[in-house]
């Protein structure tokens, strides 16, 4: 493993978890170190350097979201939370108190290494803000918000532009139905579904099999550009 190879504290009271998770992270060439607690998570953070905290939710004793808000009064480390499907509330609280994103369990180990890079993304040097972007079949120009599509224009509704602002300068990152419904001008949360139709129609080969705009069950849409 290289020194300077991304190192990742996993911190979860799941033996089995913890353990598949430092072996799949290392195949993509992660450095994984682990805790069992927030306690051990603790000692870890006051004794090593690392790039990203991969952190269960609820844990026995002091709980992920509390060892969030904590790190955050003087830390920027970038936090990915694991929560059970059934705690909604709390994925919110942790995204308010300081969490970068988070994943629902159960999940697959690849999505888990997306979200991680996505986040490394974000969090790395800034770059200039692409202008423009192309996938598929497509070219997007994110500024002036026109769709081009096998070199003809496609026409976007205003909601389906700013949607698809939204999705090109965060390729890869799960955006949820909440923030779509701010961003477009849709009226309710089940509008925003009826605009990724639309916009499926025309970004995709086959929109009932969509390579580009994707769905994350139980939390929002993702966009892929390759």
């Amino acid at each position: 493993m290289s020194d300077d190879a991304v190192h990742i504290l996993v911190v979860d009271d799941d033996d089995r978890l913890r353990d598949l998770l430092q072996r799949y992270l290392g195949e993509y060439g992660f450095r994984v170190s682990t805790a069992s607690s927030a306690a051990e998570a603790r000692t870890a953070l006051s004794g090593l350097s690392f790039d990203l905290l991969v952190l269960d939710l609820m844990m026995p004793g002091e709980s992920g979201l509390d060892l969030t808000k904590d790190i955050r009064r003087s830390n920027s480390l970038p936090i990915l939370l694991l929560t059970a499907m059934g705690e909604a509330e709390d994925r919110i609280t942790g995204l308010e108190v300081g969490a970068d994103d988070y994943l629902s369990k159960p999940f697959e180990p690849r999505e888990l290494v997306l979200r991680i890079e996505a986040i490394l993304r974000r969090g790395g040097p800034k770059t200039e803000e692409l202008s423009e972007i192309s996938f598929g079949a497509c070219r997007f120009d994110i500024e002036r918000g026109e769709l081009m599509r096998d070199g003809e224009i496609v026409r976007l509704t205003s909601g389906e532009m700013e949607m698809l602002r939204l999705f090109a300068r965060r390729p890869g990152v799960t955006v949820g139905r909440a923030e779509l419904l701010n961003q477009s001008d849709a009226g309710n949360v089940r509008a925003v579904d009826v605009q990724i139709t639309r916009l499926r129609r025309k970004i995709e080969d086959d929109p009932k099999e969509p390579r580009h705009l994707c769905t994350v069950w139980g939390q929002g849409y993702v966009f892929w550009m390759d």
